[in-house]
C-alpha cells in the first residue's frame, strides 16, 4: 500500500512539470508578442503591393513661427466719450445702441438755465467791447491834438483788451456748450444746446434718457469707429528676440474661427507685464466689418525661415492622438520588418513638416517610409485586432 501511494505522488509530481513546460513557451511567446506591437511585418508580395517608397530625413527652409493671443482692439482715437460738457437735463435723444451715426450728427439737446445768462454776458459784452472801441478811437484822436492825457488813451486801449478777451472767452464757452452763435448773434437767447457726434461710428453705450440731469463729468454716450480696428497680442518674454517689425501675423477670431486674417507687426511695447508677457500692436493688412472689438484672437507671427528636419507630410501618421512615423528595418529573407516610432510635429509648410525625434533615437541615416504609411498603420491595427481575437 505504501508503494502504491509513493508511486501515485511520483506520477502527479511528473503530471504538474510536464504542464508547467508546456505553459512556459506560451508566456515567453506572449510577452514577445507585446514587445512587437509596434512592428509590422510584410512579405515581398505585400510590400510592392502596398508601394513602399522610404527616404530620409531631410533638413528643409521653413518659416518659424510664434504662437500668441490676443484681442481686437480700438485706438484711442477712435473710442470716444460724450459728456455735456457744462451739464443740464436731456430733452432730447434718439440714440440706441447698435445705432450708426455720422460725424457732426445731432445726437441729443440738452437743457440748463444757466446758458441764459452766459449768452447774456456774451451779448453785454460785445456792447461794451463796441462801446470801448469807439472810445479808444476818440482817446486817440484827442491824443493827437496833444488836447488829452496820455494815461487816458492808455486807460481806453487796456479795456478794449479786456473785453476782447472776455469775449472771446465767452465764445468758447457757449461753442463748448453746443449754443448756436449766429441766431445768438441775431439776439435769439435759448435755455438749450446741441449736442454733436465728433465722429462716425457705432453707438456701444446709452447711458441717459428724457428728462435725466447730467454733470459735465458724466459719459452720456460712447461712439466707437470699428473701421480700423488693430490687434493686440500678448507674447511671451522669450519669444521677444525673434520679434521683428512687419513680420506677417496670421490671425483667427473666436466667433469665426475658419476665416484667417491678416495684420503685420506695427509696435512691440518695451515693457514686459506681471505675466512675464509683452504687448505687440498689429495693424490690418485690410479692414474687415466682421471684426468686432474685443474679439478674442489666435494667431501666428511669422519670424523667417531657417533649416529644420523635416518629412513630406504623407509620411507622418496621426494615430489617438499622437503623430508617427515607420522605420524599415533590415529584411530578414523574404520579409522586411518596419518600426513605428512617434514624433512630434512643428512647423508645416510646403507639404513638409517638421519632426522632433524621442531623445533616444536618432532618425538622421533612418530609411523611413515616405509612400505607404497609412496603408502600414492599417495593416499593424489590424494584425493587433486578430491578435487580441485569437
Amino acid at each position: 500500500m505504501k508503494n502504491i501511494l509513493m508511486l501515485f505522488c511520483l506520477l502527479a509530481t511528473l503530471t504538474f512539470c510536464t504542464k508547467k513546460e508546456e505553459k512556459e513557451p506560451e508566456s515567453a511567446e506572449h510577452e514577445h508578442h507585446e514587445e512587437e506591437t509596434n512592428v509590422v511585418e510584410l512579405t515581398q508580395a505585400q510590400y510592392e503591393s502596398a508601394k513602399i517608397r522610404t527616404g530620409a530625413v531631410s533638413m528643409r527652409s521653413l518659416s518659424d513661427v510664434i504662437s500668441a493671443n490676443g484681442v481686437i482692439d480700438i485706438p484711442p482715437q477712435n473710442l470716444v466719450s460724450i459728456s455735456a460738457p457744462l451739464g443740464g437735463f436731456v430733452r432730447k435723444t434718439d440714440l440706441l445702441q447698435g445705432m450708426n451715426v455720422k460725424k457732426g450728427q445731432l445726437i441729443a439737446t440738452i437743457e440748463n438755465p444757466d446758458f441764459i445768462q452766459i449768452q447774456q454776458d456774451y451779448l453785454e459784452t460785445e456792447s461794451k467791447l463796441e462801446y470801448a472801441q469807439l472810445d479808444l478811437a476818440r482817446q486817440t484822436e484827442l491824443s493827437k491834438e496833444n488836447i488829452n492825457a496820455q494815461k487816458i488813451l492808455q486807460q481806453a486801449a487796456s479795456e478794449v483788451k479786456i473785453q476782447k478777451s472776455r469775449l472771446a472767452g465767452l465764445r468758447e464757452r457757449l461753442k463748448t456748450a453746443g449754443i448756436d452763435l449766429t441766431a445768438l448773434e441775431k439776439g435769439k437767447i435759448t435755455n438749450h444746446a446741441a449736442i454733436y457726434a465728433p465722429i462716425s461710428g457705432s453707438v456701444t453705450t446709452v447711458n441717459v434718457n428724457i428728462g435725466k440731469y447730467v454733470n459735465p463729468t458724466d459719459v452720456m454716450f460712447e461712439i466707437v469707429d470699428t473701421d480700423h480696428l488693430h490687434v493686440e497680442l500678448s507674447v511671451f518674454e522669450q519669444d521677444i528676440p525673434r520679434l521683428k517689425l512687419g513680420q506677417l501675423v496670421r490671425f483667427t477670431v473666436s466667433n469665426n474661427p475658419q476665416k484667417e486674417h491678416l495684420a503685420k507687426v506695427y509696435l512691440i511695447n518695451q515693457k514686459i507685464n506681471e505675466d512675464r508677457t509683452v504687448r505687440v500692436h498689429c495693424h490690418l493688412e485690410k479692414d474687415d466689418p466682421g471684426l468686432l472689438p474685443q474679439n478674442f484672437v489666435k494667431a501666428t507671427i511669422e519670424t523667417g525661415a531657417r533649416p529644420l528636419p523635416a518629412l513630406p507630410d504623407q509620411a507622418i501618421v496621426d494615430f489617438e492622438g499622437k503623430s508617427y512615423v515607420f522605420i524599415q528595418k533590415e529584411k530578414e529573407g523574404n520579409k522586411t520588418h518596419f518600426e513605428m516610432t512617434e514624433v512630434t510635429k512643428g512647423i508645416s509648410e510646403n507639404g513638409f513638416t517638421q519632426i522632433t525625434a524621442p531623445e533616444n533615437r536618432d532618425m538622421q541615416k533612418a530609411a523611413i517610409v515616405i509612400d505607404g504609411a497609412y496603408a502600414l498603420l492599417s495593416k499593424l491595427k489590424n494584425s493587433e485586432e486578430e491578435g487580441h481575437a485569437h
